[in-house]
């Protein structure tokens, strides 16, 4: 069957009704015209159809590489919508519109070609620039919290700084990962002929992710995950850009505007259910302007349960007797959450918030659930450091509310987070209602920060003696 055919069905099928029968007769499809474009049965082959790709793609035109990321944009852009039906079906976490800000998000604020900036040095003795240059395959593990939008995030920056990627998503999330790589390979193919520079295997695992991290062809490893995968990657060997876990803290001093406070708070807190890892996961306020605070939060469609009945009744299905996040209620809704817990709620709330001291398993867990508690301090420095505590030292996120700058310069510099932001809701990191670039790989265990092209590229000294300064 001709490839026009092949895409031509493959469309069809994409827009219509996501439903378990579709899914069958997709894959009735595939069965008889041949594979999915870079989905292999092998991680061996899938490594070796990237390597082949890859050597292609770096003989290139740096304005190739800009027709590549155009085209992801522009491709990818009519099924926004498409994939966050499809990630939320499969994973059950989240909520569609939130994750088709996502979506939009990571298409149009990725950073491309630009970010790779060029630096020189001339003098008497000559030039130096230092440039930066692809890697070759990347070997990069995506979640299941945000599948489509770490894949598109990091496709863009890896493929704009001259590489190929191999992907590992997580096995929770294999329909959308599968389906996202197949359509990434067709857009990118058509833009500057090369197949494969985006590959996976048609049944993600463990153990594939594994050997994908030991593969000798694997030249970086970007890891966007929890703790324990990041782990396993700094054993490999290889140099790893690991995204790892947070636990944010929001501090409200009596300064801050705290009507805004508290609508950037819920905002931020119960985006996609509070599945992503800058999410408030806990909030530290000044004990003279709680009540208010809680008072606005409520304004604002949160609900506050007082029983300390019901608060045991939510603490025992959000947390495991083993002290772990109940996985089954990660990205559930509030309504969802209550429900399991046997509480009743006249209204469908956008956030549970509950008062709890800084020991509490909802303060210090990072629970992923639109849960949040709210730790009452006696002043900012007590507050600083209470957030300090629950941070853990992770210095992945945290936000601030205040009007004076001195104790946000204090807490920004104590913290040390990847990112801090100051009278905002914490999806402005991300820049979402916040100026800057966009990114799902937020690597603080190993000190990239908010990542872009240029940390998927290596830095390169090129010198030439006796010319080219003409100071």
């Amino acid at each position: 069957m001709e490839a026009k055919t092949l895409e031509n069905l493959v469309k069809q099928l994409v827009m219509e009704k996501l439903t378990e029968s579709l899914e069958t007769k997709r894959e009735s499809i595939v069965k008889s015209i041949g594979s999915v474009s870079g989905v292999f049965d092998t991680v061996d082959e899938a490594v070796a159809a990237a390597v082949r790709a890859q050597t292609e793609y770096s003989g290139k035109t740096l304005a190739c590489r800009r027709k590549v990321v155009e085209a992801i944009r522009t491709g990818l852009t009519p099924y926004i919508e498409d994939m966050a039906m499809r990630a939320f079906e499969e994973t059950g976490m989240g909520n569609v519109n939130d994750k088709i800000q996502k979506n939009r998000l990571a298409i149009n604020q990725t950073p491309g070609v630009e970010d790779l900036v060029t630096d020189v040095a001339t003098g008497d003795n000559g030039m130096t620039l230092y440039e930066l240059s692809p890697y070759g395959v990347i070997g990069a593990v995506a979640p299941s919290t945000n599948p489509s939008e770490t894949v598109i995030c990091n496709t863009i920056g890896m493929l704009a700084a001259g590489n190929a990627v191999f992907f590992s998503p997580h096995p929770g999330a294999k329909k959308i990962s599968l389906w996202l790589i197949d359509r990434l390979n067709t857009i990118v193919r058509e833009a500057c002929g090369i197949d494969n520079l985006v590959v996976t295997v048609a049944n993600p695992s463990i153990e594939a992710a594994q050997e994908m991290m030991n593969h000798p062809k694997i030249a970086l490893l970007v890891v966007t995950g929890g703790p324990g995968v990041v782990s396993q990657a700094m054993r490999s060997g290889k140099k790893v850009i690991g995204a790892g876990a947070g636990n944010p803290p929001s501090i409200v001093d009596e300064t801050a505007n705290i009507e805004k406070a508290a609508s950037d708070i819920v905002d931020g807190a119960s985006f996609d259910h509070n599945i992503l890892c800058i999410a408030e996961k806990n909030v530290v306020a000044v004990d003279s302007i709680a009540d208010y605070l809680i008072f606005n939060m409520e304004k604002v469609g949160a609900l506050l349960v007082r029983d300390p009945e019901d608060v045991s009744k939510l603490e025992k299905v959000a947390v495991t007797p083993e002290g772990h996040t109940n996985k089954q209620l990660v990205g559930k809704s509030p309504s969802e959450i209550l429900d399991a817990a046997g509480i009743t709620c006249e209204f469908d709330p956008r956030l549970i918030i509950v008062e709890t001291d800084k020991n509490h398993p909802f303060a210090v867990i990072e629970l992923l659930m639109p849960i949040v508690p709210i730790v009452r301090v006696a002043d900012f420095e007590t507050g600083l450091e209470t957030a300090l505590e629950l941070e853990q030292g992770l210095h992945h996120t945290a936000t601030m509310h205040s009007q004076n700058i001195t104790r946000l310069n204090k807490a920004a510099r104590q913290l040390q987070t990847s990112i801090f932001v100051k009278n905002g809701p914490s999806f402005a990191g991300l820049g979402f209602r916040g100026e800057g670039s966009t990114t799902f790989t937020i690597a603080t265990p190993t000190g990239e920060g908010t990542t872009t092209s240029r940390h998927f590229a290596k830095r390169r000294r090129c010198v030439l003696t006796d010319g080219f300064s003409i100071r």
